[in-house]
């Protein structure tokens, strides 16, 4: 019976709520848009741009745990617009991201089956070496970086978007 993975994806559930939650009173034609505090435009990541570059993670999850992750792999679109070079950027006439529904399925989507291949995830894999060596020095196996990729980098963006709601004058959710 596994253990390890069932933590991480406990604890990444937490995340993920607040990430939900955050998006109390966004309507489809803020999702895209900066914040504007009287007339300086705050250059922050918008949810547009937070929940479609996370969902890009939830693929390489599964893959990580030996999953087939076809069904999540993100369209050359999202690749292009959310990757971690991407530049947020400001999107009023709705054409430079794809619409809000395509981009939370994106994400809910993705993150329940990679949560559903952690807690399933043998030990022994998470417990092996990062193979991203990049990355390995800081997080040395596939599962620190697993935890990392669906609770710290998810958290992170999450603030993000906590401090844009109160930006754009919906107060906390």
């Amino acid at each position: 019976m596994p253990n390890i993975g069932p933590m991480i994806a406990a604890s990444s559930r937490i995340g993920l709520a607040n990430a939900q939650r955050m998006l109390k009173d966004v309507t489809p034609e803020q999702f895209a848009r900066f914040a504007k505090c009287g007339d300086t435009v705050i250059e922050s990541n918008h949810p547009a741009f937070v929940f479609g570059h996370l969902s890009l993670y939830a693929s390489e999850v599964i893959k990580a745990l030996g999953g087939d992750a076809s069904a999540y792999q993100p369209s050359d679109e999202f690749v292009k617009v959310f990757s971690k070079s991407a530049k947020c950027v400001d999107d009023p006439e709705g054409n430079i991201y794809p619409p809000m529904d395509e981009i939370l399925n994106a994400f809910n989507t993705g993150y329940e089956a990679a949560l559903a291949a952690l807690e399933t995830a043998d030990d022994a894999v998470l417990l092996e070496a990062n193979p991203n060596e990049a990355m390995r020095e800081r997080l040395p196996t596939s599962g620190a970086m697993l935890n990392f990729y669906v609770g710290g980098h998810i958290t992170l963006h999450v603030g993000q978007i906590s401090a844009w709601r109160r930006a754009f004058g919906l107060g906390p959710a």
